[in-house]
């Protein structure tokens, strides 16, 4: 099967068409990886551990055209990978707290994606063969993305220290 690198994160992927997420923008066939990567954790709880990491991963790798939806989406992303990378906050904390921080969206402003949005793709993910694999596959795609946005760290632990202050 021809592949083709995703508008986004460069992944090589399946060049298929197919659907993709109305804001978080990516190739077809990237969003159907991630789909793939998302049923191993929702169908074994084993896969599960870092789903979190998951999300945020895929989320601030797409980031997309500004709109209101894509902006709030990116620093939601950004502020979790923050939390749960730099300051060690438990994953499901970070799920608990993000919807009080979406409630304060007008603070967000649109944040240039950097030239590389990371070194792993959801393609790292994809190539474990295990679940200790999964995980720790998740945890180092997960820090490749944050360390891509590394422009905005200022801002964005502004943000999160406003949710969780430090």
């Amino acid at each position: 099967m021809p592949v083709k690198a995703c508008v986004w994160c460069k992944a090589l992927v399946p060049d298929i068409e197919g659907p993709t997420h109305r804001y978080m923008e990516s190739s077809p066939g990237c969003w159907a990886a991630y789909g793939q990567v998302l049923a191993r954790e929702y169908s074994d709880v084993t896969f599960a551990a870092n789903h979190r990491l998951t999300v945020d991963a895929y989320a601030a790798q797409h980031p997309g055209k500004p709109s209101p939806q894509s902006m709030q989406s990116v620093c939601l992303h950004l502020v979790s990978l923050q939390l749960v990378l730099e300051r060690d906050v438990d994953q499901s904390t970070a799920t608990r707290i993000l919807p009080q921080l979406a409630a304060r969206k007008d603070m967000f402003t649109w944040l240039e994606p950097p030239g590389s949005l990371g070194d792993l793709t959801v393609n790292s993910v994809l190539a474990a063969t295990s679940a200790i694999e999964h995980r720790a596959a998740v945890v180092e795609w997960a820090r490749s993305v944050w360390r891509a946005w590394a422009t905005h760290h200022v801002v964005v632990r502004d943000w999160g220290s406003s949710i969780m202050p430090i």
